[in-house]
């Protein structure tokens, strides 16, 4: 914590319920300005329950306790700042006055609510809140406002996209951003609000670990030249360890521990035993890739070559894993072998029955053959919000059986990603919007599982999962693969997963095959540079 640091922002035993349930219970805790606070935990433990919380998020209103925030603030023109003493408005140079506000018991018109959030930026899990058809400037100078001049804004902008290593894509269109630089320009356009506390949800939760370092340092170096606040989840211990300055271990919505970080996180991974061994043998070629390419014209970019000329096959029965970092092609590559895609040139083959499919013909002749049989849970799904997990995993995708073998059904499926019987209890006739991401993210795994398909794709399967569920998912993903017969390609940063589940790896790069063998041997062969990348921390894309 930074020498002079004042209390910013102090929560009294805050508690809140979704369908009679605790989601958090008495919690507890001061932040300071200049300090990181660092939230772990297990998939639904509570940290955006929290996080939202502290937004002011009115859903996460707290059913008892206060959330009160000191700031200075100038009477003369309604500025608000930091809680140092002796501070002058940087607005209009008046003094001003240190005040306490407890933010849940203002008005919901009130004005002072709408200023404190105002103050308040957030990122959160997998959500790329930009302009799809403006440039990566104009991004930026869309969250920087109208009433700066254009010079100090083009220079504002630059300065920013300088922070977060993006200023080679100035003018690259958003939607054609990877997305390791999607998350980026969302931190830039974040930052230009200049905020005085900085919400960050498992901001690198997908981004492959040399990019999630390259957040990670501008994160801590934004509050360390401001002085902000910043309160960080994650479910990754190394994440936790660099950037905060205290950590809080959350589970079933209760505190478990408070204090310095690497004691905290050393104490959550206690227990956490990697052990896997489901060993199947694998059957005949399932999926045939032959000198495959995806080309597409941007046009800031020219001609851009996401798959170029890869050459592999898949196994019936088998997992194979395809790795690389952010723009590699990885999911390019998925999509072409879903029939999402066509190749540009080359050929993807797919197999039903003893016929050969082509996934480049059109038609329920052609790809229709096969794409009944293919599973995929992609990067950034959805579930039905307003119907119940129970709905979402039957009625809504058109599970058509009886009630009662559908909801066995269900069951079975959602303890099969990791959900323990009581979990499922409390689940099944929840609401989405009432779930952590992590819990939705197992359950859109569930709802690609209950079909049986022949082929599953995942992409980025565990992208903002704790270690422990993590496990859970690699040991479903083999279970499924052994009890159902069901063949796995995996799109993911994760190495340490692809090791725990994968029978082979596809390591890719600028669109190509770098090597392809299994995960270990693709690590042994990896540079030292590469090897740390992909296997520091096991954070995804």
């Amino acid at each position: 914590m930074a020498e002079g640091a004042e209390a910013f922002i102090v929560v009294n035993n805050v508690s809140k319920k979704f369908g009679g349930s605790y989601v958090l219970r008495d919690i507890s805790a001061t932040i300071h300005t200049g300090e990181i606070l660092g939230l772990i935990g297990r998939s639904g433990a509570g940290k955006s329950v929290l996080i939202n919380m502290l937004r002011g998020t009115e859903e996460y209103r707290p059913d008892a306790g206060s959330v009160i925030y000191r700031f200075n603030s100038c009477d003369a023109c309604g500025w608000l700042d930091l809680p140092f003493p002796g501070r002058e408005c940087g607005k209009c140079g008046a003094a001003m006055e240190i005040k306490e506000v407890d933010f849940w018991a203002l008005d919901a018109d009130d004005p002072m609510r709408s200023a404190i959030r105002r103050h308040i930026a957030i990122m959160l899990q997998r959500t790329f809140a930009l302009f799809g058809d403006m440039s990566v400037l104009e991004n930026i100078f869309e969250a920087l406002g109208p009433d700066m001049g254009d010079k100090l804004k083009v220079e504002r902008a630059l300065e920013l996209l300088k922070k977060v290593r993006l200023e080679h894509r100035v003018m690259h269109i958003a939607r054609d951003l990877s997305g390791g630089e999607k998350q980026r320009c969302v931190l830039a356009r974040q930052l230009a609000r200049d905020p005085l506390l900085f919400l960050a949800d498992e901001p690198t939760g997908t981004l492959d670990p040399q990019t999630a370092d390259m957040v990670h340092d501008t994160l801590v170096r934004a509050v360390k030249e401001s002085g902000m606040a910043m309160v960080v989840t994650s479910h990754w211990p190394k994440a936790i360890n660099t950037m905060a300055d205290r950590a809080i271990w959350l589970e079933s919505g209760e505190m478990m521990k408070i204090g310095d970080p690497e004691d905290v996180t050393s104490e959550f991974m206690v227990g956490f035993e990697p052990n896997l061994d489901e060993k199947v043998d694998v059957g005949q070629p399932l999926v045939k890739i032959e000198d495959a390419k995806r080309y597409f014209y941007s046009y800031a970019r020219g001609v851009v070559k996401a798959v170029d000329g890869v050459t592999f096959d898949v196994k019936e029965k088998e997992i194979i894993g395809l790795v690389g970092l952010s723009g590699a092609g990885k999911t390019t590559l998925s999509r072409l072998i879903a029939g999402l895609n066509v190749v540009s040139d080359g050929k993807v083959s797919v197999r039903v029955g003893d016929d050969w499919v082509d996934m480049s013909v059109p038609g329920p002749e052609g790809r229709g053959r096969a794409t009944q049989y293919i599973g995929i849970l992609h990067q950034e799904f959805t579930l039905y919000p307003f119907d119940t997990v129970l709905r979402n995993l039957t009625v809504c995708i058109g599970i058509n059986l009886p009630a009662e073998l559908a909801k066995m059904k269900a069951i079975q499926t959602l303890m099969a990603v990791g959900f323990t019987r009581q979990q499922v209890d409390r689940l099944l006739y929840a609401y989405p919007d009432t779930l952590s991401v992590g819990e939705k993210q197992r359950i859109a795994l569930a709802q690609v599982l209950i079909r049986e398909p022949r082929l599953v794709i995942l992409d980025e399967p565990t992208g903002t999962m704790d270690p422990i569920t993590k496990l859970s998912v690699a040991k479903s993903v083999l279970s499924a693969r052994k009890e159902l017969g069901e063949t796995f390609i995996i799109v993911s940063h994760d190495m340490d997963f692809v090791m725990n589940c994968c029978d082979r790896a596809v390591f890719m790069k600028d669109g190509k095959v770098v090597s392809l063998g299994k995960p270990d041997e693709i690590v042994a062969h990896l540079t030292e540079g590469e090897a740390r990348i992909m296997l520091e921390g096991g954070a995804e894309e």
